[in-house]
């Protein structure tokens, strides 16, 4: 094992890049429909989710602000 990493350096690179290669073979990709719609699924969540946070964001301050209004008489 020695003398072969002293004969060829970058050996394991190469062995490491080829089995790499091997692996995604492998992998079952999903379609492009199903990439496009997951992809419009997550960005239609996260702008739902932003909305509900800066509604809460918005409420909560508005609150906050009525208390302080309150306090101050």
């Amino acid at each position: 094992m020695e003398a072969a990493k002293k004969a060829h350096p970058f050996a394991w690179l190469v062995q490491y890049l080829r089995e790499s290669k091997e692996e995604l073979e492998k992998v079952a990709w999903p379609s492009r429909r199903d990439t496009v719609r997951y992809s419009l699924l997550v960005i239609g969540i996260s702008v739902g989710l932003a909305a509900a946070i800066a509604g809460a964001d918005w409420l909560l301050s508005y609150g906050f602000n009525q208390l302080v209004a309150a306090a101050k008489g």
